[in-house]
């Protein structure tokens, strides 16, 4: 059974935001003997189900969804659809007919008692050993007549391409002349796992807060001229340890903290931090195992005789202050994730901001990149996909608001402050209050 896990002083932040943006913030101590308790994920992932699968596979046009799981490499969505302990391979099948919705796993015999007692699924089928769970799905599917059965093989989504070469050809002889009613889970898939509860937003919520209270916290240790970006980061490697929270993506590039120029995704290097040096720390963590933050804080190092930014310097953070509001006032439901990107390029270009590569925003929830629209192309010819879907209410993002300027190096600098929030009936909301203001490095 896990520990419950501590939580010191972090503070609990409330708001509202109308749709221009604009944040109302109260914030309380969280009683330092608050935990985070049991993991919530088994009741979440039953309610997601039970609640969200049924509508995702009407929309997605699907009648049934098969998902094999099996031991050592496992299908991608498993610890969503209750198959991450399997040990024989497991054939999951959900389905809708005249009198409803249904969840159905042919299980091997050893693991069936277990998976059982979850109480995820309607029924589990124990297969005796030595018979084919695949080919009892298989034989369930034909005699129910299913005309279009999603299977996780796809193109764009990796989340929906699970199923191996060998485990194709293996289901497609079973199928014979059926096989051409195999299509791609991909667009079943965007469809469930783009929105999330009300209360795994609440979860993001605590690990957005994590994230931007340790960065806050970690800038208090610099001291410009001898400390590193390497050792911010390792700082904050040693927060994640004593709040018991693991990386929100690869750890070597989880925390990314940069005092130069722009190095896009990175590991954080031996670069002495000095004054007159904007500092970015992109950074997240994962809670339960299960649901991520993507934040980043910005800090100014101040020179002798300074107690403020440049006006310069102040002047980048402010257009990226609005460009990072003018993004939130675009998200509303049934907006392409590329008119978000717009809304933003429009003001980046009027404040005289340098060209930046990467999208306005990406899904954040499940992994720090997650699946559901792209907030980006507004400026390229041809935009991914991903940047036409429709933002619905429930999809999480983690967005930046942009400004790029050359230095006088010649190398580009960008501020990106990066936000999270959440779409609602109207708009769209920030998960924590954003920041507003350049944390000052050596002000007395």
């Amino acid at each position: 059974m896990r520990k419950p896990l501590i939580l010191f002083g972090i503070l609990a932040t409330l708001w509202s935001c109308d749709t221009g943006g604009k944040a109302e913030v109260k914030t309380e101590k969280i009683n330092p003997t608050t935990y985070w308790g049991e993991n919530p994920w088994p009741e979440i992932r039953k309610k997601r189900i039970n609640q969200l699968l049924p509508e995702a596979l009407k929309n997605a046009g699907v009648d049934a969804w098969l998902v094999i799981c099996r031991e050592n490499y496992n299908d991608p969505i498993a610890t969503h659809v209750g198959g991450e302990n399997a040990s024989g391979t497991a054939a999951f099948l959900f389905y809708t007919d005249q009198t409803g919705f249904h969840s159905l796993v042919f299980s091997p015999e050893g693991e069936a008692t277990a998976l059982d007692d979850l109480n995820i699924h309607e029924k589990v089928e124990r297969i005796p050993r030595g018979e084919s769970a695949v080919a009892k799905a298989v034989d369930f599917i034909k005699k129910s007549g299913f005309a279009k059965i999603a299977i996780n093989s796809s193109e764009s989504n990796a989340m929906a391409d699970g199923l191996t070469h060998s485990q194709y050809l293996d289901l497609s002889d079973l199928m014979g002349k059926d096989v051409s009613k195999l299509i791609s889970s991909d667009e079943l898939v965007y469809e469930w796992l783009s929105i999330k509860l009300p209360e795994e937003v609440e979860i993001l919520k605590k690990a957005a807060q994590l994230a931007a209270d340790f960065q806050v916290e970690a800038y208090k240790i610099i001291e410009p001229g001898k400390t590193t970006d390497a050792e911010v980061a390792k700082f904050l490697k040693s927060k994640m340890a004593e709040y018991g929270v693991t990386d929100a993506w690869h750890p070597d590039q989880n925390p990314n903290v940069n005092s130069g120029p722009d190095r896009g995704h990175s590991h954080a290097t031996n670069k002495v931090i000095m004054p007159g040096d904007v500092i970015q720390t992109d950074f997240g963590v994962k809670l339960y195992g299960i649901w991520v933050s993507d934040i980043q804080r910005f800090a100014y190092v101040l020179k002798d005789g300074e107690t403020e930014a440049p006006s310069d310097i102040q002047k980048y953070w402010e257009n990226s202050k609005a460009g990072s509001r003018i993004a939130l006032a675009a998200m509303k439901p049934g907006v392409k994730g590329e008119d978000v990107d717009r809304a933003q390029r429009d003001l980046m270009d009027a404040n005289g901001s340098l060209y930046v590569p990467w999208s306005t925003g990406h899904p954040v929830g499940y992994v720090a990149h997650d699946v559901g629209p792209n907030l980006g192309g507004a400026r390229i010819p041809t935009p991914r996909p991903a940047a036409q879907k429709l933002l619905k209410k429930g999809m999480t993002f983690a967005f930046d608001g942009f400004h790029c300027w050359k230095q006088a190096d010649g190398t580009e600098k960008t501020i990106s402050v990066e936000e999270m929030a959440v779409v609602t009936d109207t708009g769209a909301e920030y998960l924590i209050a954003p920041q507003e203001d350049l944390i000052l490095v050596g002000k007395k």
